[in-house]
């Protein structure tokens, strides 16, 4: 019998304590990210404190310079929350890996602390857009309502399928969507002269890695052969003629034209006409198939010899008639004629038992050959430079998604012919192979050999690993990304393939290694829009309400620039929130419409009406929005 729960008390004052609540790997990296830039407690709730992730949070809670803290609970009921300490946390996280859960608990906690900063892991985004309304709303009804205030809605998946996809797209970076407006970093080789397009100089690269912004050999600090983030203008300058540059540069779309969207019908015409000419005719003529229908055959004509030689006589065609009739008992009984043609129909009626079943089971067998190779579609034999994608499950699906938006051409393999995603790449029209990527062939038949990129994305970490292994010997040179859960796993096996093929390039991903950041990020306040890899470092793209920020405020967009710490964007006016349906989202956050300027002029002074869009490094978003120097030594993650 369980004890009534404490009586309720009014929430105290706010403080930076942080609680998180989950059941994966994702609790553990959040925790790791917190307790390295959180000045103050980070309290984890676990269901069991003796699982892997556990024991990994139990491991940090020892640690003396560590401030996170562990509650082991059941589940997330109002007495574990109360424990943990919600109702003065000014943010909590939810990341259990059922979506019902997380959704009660978000509901219990506003209820607690209606001004707690709620980050809530949600599978289903309809669902997870409806919470983030409804929370929302219950919180601006308390009139102590802290301003930055929040609920935010996100994916693991939509969070790391941004970096796993410019870890495999060499040159094109990460994509990033405000306002209905596209932008993406490029490279810009050493030499290159200024595009019109380019808003501002993100990155020089090192020298040996100026093609491969997401590399990770080179040197972290900035130096003369180093790549160095954010550079100041002067520096970006004269080491453009010697170093590659990441760019930030604005995509514009243009609206297809009546012409061109008769030409995608012509395409899909022909396309059509190809797949007929590709589908696997030749299943029928298989050793098995032959066997069968050559063994009916013989027998059909043997039977038609010994009914012409024996029986009455019949015209040519009626002595393969009749025992066709006859194996197939569809043949009236031979009553009134001679003794030899009632022989002959029983010895075909016997015979016609024996070979039927082994007719039926090769026709069925062939159909369904061909039924499973004709859903696929393999590339043409004139593909090259392609990304492989193995798997489509919620990740691989997302990321399929996101390279056939940003116009890369894509061979995926799925052996789940129910897998989320095969509806889609049949819809785009994506060259599927329906088979295991394990099995003879199946590499060859993707092109692995003369592909651009592999990415693999099955839930099976050693079918993984077999992949790339297999891959990596067919072609040494060609780009690898694999996704892995455990992420000390991952890490062993970049370095290993790297020091195995030191001329190609490997990343080895942990899904809630790559979301975690994201997630730490919302619950500290911060407008995450998107992340970058760069060689061993990343830039985040954020939003910040300039107000409040000395570093911002009262200062021009020139003085608030900090070399290799953030650099402004766009400028815009800060806003209230807008309704759910008019604002811009992106991996779950919502970004209200502030018509940026995303080429302020460098003498604008910013004020605290305004919004500002930055490229920031880790550091400098911890310096920025807390004012606290990270620990100098950082933690594993």
């Amino acid at each position: 019998m369980t004890s009534p729960p404490p009586p309720r008390t009014e929430p105290g004052p706010r403080s930076q304590h942080m609680v998180i609540c989950g059941d994966d790997g994702l609790a553990h990296r959040l925790a790791v990210e917190l307790d390295a830039v959180c000045g103050e407690a980070v309290t984890v709730v676990l269901p069991s404190g003796h699982d892997e992730h556990g024991a990994e949070i139990a491991a940090l809670h020892r640690d003396p310079d560590s401030s996170v803290e562990l509650l082991v609970a059941a589940r997330p009921d109002e007495r574990t929350l109360r424990a943990a300490g919600v109702e003065r946390a000014a943010a909590l996280a939810l990341t259990y890996g059922d979506d019902q859960v997380n959704m009660t608990a978000a509901l219990v906690a506003r209820a607690l602390n209606p001004t707690v900063r709620l980050v809530v892991r949600m599978y289903d985004r309809e669902r997870g857009r409806h919470l983030e309304r409804l929370l929302d709303r219950a919180a601006q009804l308390c009139d102590d309502a802290a301003r930055d205030m929040s609920t935010t809605v996100l994916s693991d998946a939509d969070t790391a399928v941004p970096e796993l996809v410019a870890a495999a797209a060499v040159g094109h970076g990460h994509t990033l969507q405000v306002e209905g407006k596209v932008f993406r970093g490029v490279v810009r080789p050493a030499g290159t002269p200024p595009q019109p397009t380019d808003l501002a100089t993100l990155a020089v690269l090192s020298g040996a890695h100026q093609d491969d912004p997401a590399s990770q050999d080179s040197a972290e600090t900035p130096g003369e052969d180093g790549t160095q983030l954010l550079p100041d203008t002067r520096t970006a300058y004269h080491r453009q003629f010697t170093h590659g540059r990441l760019l930030l540069e604005e995509i514009t779309h243009h609206h297809p034209t009546e012409p061109a969207a008769r030409a995608r019908r012509g395409r899909a015409r022909s396309w059509l006409r190809a797949r007929l000419a590709h589908l696997p005719w030749r299943v029928f003529l298989s050793h098995q198939l032959a066997a069968v229908y050559g063994t009916l055959a013989a027998i059909v004509v043997a039977l038609s010899t010994a009914t012409a030689l024996f029986a009455d006589e019949h015209p040519w065609w009626k002595n393969t008639y009749l025992p066709l009739l006859d194996i197939f008992t569809m043949g009236d009984p031979a009553t009134d004629e001679s003794v030899a043609r009632r022989v002959l129909q029983l010895i075909a009626g016997f015979v016609g038992l024996a070979i039927l079943p082994m007719v039926v089971a090769a026709t069925m067998n062939a159909t369904e050959a061909f039924r499973a190779a004709s859903a696929g579609h393999p590339p043409d034999d004139d593909v090259t430079g392609h990304i492989v994608l193995v798997g489509l499950g919620k990740v691989g699906t997302r990321v399929l998604v996101r390279l056939h938006t940003t116009g890369h051409q894509v061979v995926v393999i799925e052996r789940d012919p129910h897998a989320r995603g095969i509806a889609l790449a049949r819809e785009l029209g994506v060259p599927l192979i329906l088979e295991d990527a394990t099995a003879p062939g199946v590499l060859d038949r993707a092109r692995v050999r003369e592909c651009g990129s592999l990415l693999v994305l099955t839930r099976d970490d050693g079918q993984n690993l077999d992949i790339v292994m297999a891959v990596r010997e067919q072609n040494p040179a060609v780009r690898v990304v694999t996704r892995l859960y455990d992420d000390d796993f991952a890490a062993t096996v970049q370095r290993t393939l790297r020091a195995s093929y030191p001329d190609a390039l490997t990343r080895s991903r942990s899904v809630s290694a790559l979301a975690a950041p994201s997630f730490a990020a919302a619950m500290m306040g911060r407008h995450v829009l998107g992340v970058m890899p760069v060689e061993r470092g990343s830039l985040l793209f954020t939003c910040v309400d300039v107000a409040g920020h000395a570093e911002l405020e009262g200062r021009s967009v020139h003085e608030a620039f900090r070399e290799n710490e953030w650099r402004v964007l766009a400028v815009g006016a800060a806003a209230g929130p807008v309704p759910s349906s008019e604002s811009d989202t992106l991996a779950g956050l919502r970004l209200d419409r502030q018509g940026f300027d995303w080429r302020p002029v460098q003498g604008r002074v910013l004020r605290s009406g305004d919004r500002v869009v930055l490229a920031t490094t880790r550091r400098g978003l911890d310096i920025l929005m807390t004012g606290v120097q990270p620990h100098p030594t950082g933690r594993r993650g």
